[in-house]
């Protein structure tokens, strides 16, 4: 599609959405494989661990351009038609990992305030045989069994509904784990309600070191 040069629209349209136990899109190859080394390199240089909003990171080159693809209406109204929603219409909160935690990946199903969530993965390999590997659960208590497992691989995208079952998580990992998160909230108070709670987490990490 024009003007989005780093994703593979292809791939993301190509993805079939699963229903059960909520519905959810994986996909791989939605980077350009052209475009992966640059983005790579102008990924930030970030030492905090977690999450961390786009106003908090020095964005620049290929990688500013993927966040800028990923925020569009463009890709927004690509996204929302594969799975049935409006989501030009809602505000992004687009936040970046490059370490995680070993406390990180507890299972939940994301609050009431969002609509749809998408994770893109940017690790160039993956040797952990279970660990930082998000899995799609049947409830809010147990890793196993699972539908799906998403290898934290180099252009894997994952998306998904908001729901009251939509149940995920990862087993405990520490170490590098590189990921775009995109969320489509509902209105623009909870985007500047998240941003808030994001600044103090990190500003409390700072403090603390946890």
């Amino acid at each position: 599609m024009s003007g989005l040069s780093i994703l593979n629209i292809d791939a993301v349209k190509a993805a079939p959405v699963s229903l059960e136990p909520y519905r959810f899109a994986l996909a791989d190859g939605v980077l350009r494989g052209e475009a992966i080394a640059e983005v790579c390199r102008d990924f930030p240089d970030i030492a905090k661990p977690g999450y961390l909003t786009v106003d908090e990171v020095a964005l620049k080159g290929r990688f500013k351009t993927l966040i800028e693809e990923l925020e569009s209406d463009a890709f927004s109204k690509i996204l929302g038609d594969k799975f049935g929603v409006d989501l030009v219409s809602c505000p992004r909160l687009t936040t970046i990992m490059k370490r995680s935690q070993l406390k990180y990946g507890s299972i939940h199903t994301d609050g009431p305030s969002k609509v749809l969530t998408l994770l893109v993965y940017m690790n160039e390999a993956w040797d952990a045989p279970a660990a930082g590997r998000l899995r799609v659960l049947y409830d809010g208590k147990n890793y196993t069994p699972f539908a799906v497992e998403v290898p934290p691989t180099m252009g894997t995208m994952f998306a998904f509904l908001r729901a009251d079952n939509s149940w995920h998580g990862h087993e405990p990992f520490e170490g590098e784990r590189r990921v775009v998160q995109v969320a489509w909230l509902k209105d623009a108070a909870e985007l500047e309600r998240k941003k808030k709670r994001n600044r103090t987490a990190q500003f409390l990490k700072g403090i603390f070191g946890r």
